[in-house]
């Protein structure tokens, strides 16, 4: 069976909840994601983050995604090639 090659962690809430409530949010997500990727045995290091915000509601989702491997250098790819 083929080893993912990408992992994406999310979390809602209120749009209007305050600036500093999203910060801690978004670093506690940081440090989770970090934390995973060594327990499945991928490092950190290695790795690509990218962070999406969707709004719909009233409310906010963040998605906060790694990308290593095969799918690190396809989003680069894609990347570059949307810049051009």
């Amino acid at each position: 069976m083929a080893r993912p090659t990408q992992a994406h962690m999310s979390q809602s809430w209120e749009s209007n909840r305050a600036s500093g409530f999203k910060d801690m949010k978004k670093r506690q997500m940081e440090y989770y994601m970090g934390a995973k990727l060594i327990e499945v045995g991928v490092d950190p290091k290695a790795a690509i983050f990218r962070w999406s915000v969707e709004q719909k509601n009233g409310r906010e989702t963040w998605t906060y995604s790694a990308y290593w491997s095969d799918s690190k250098e396809e989003l680069l790819l894609k990347e570059k090639e949307e810049q051009s």
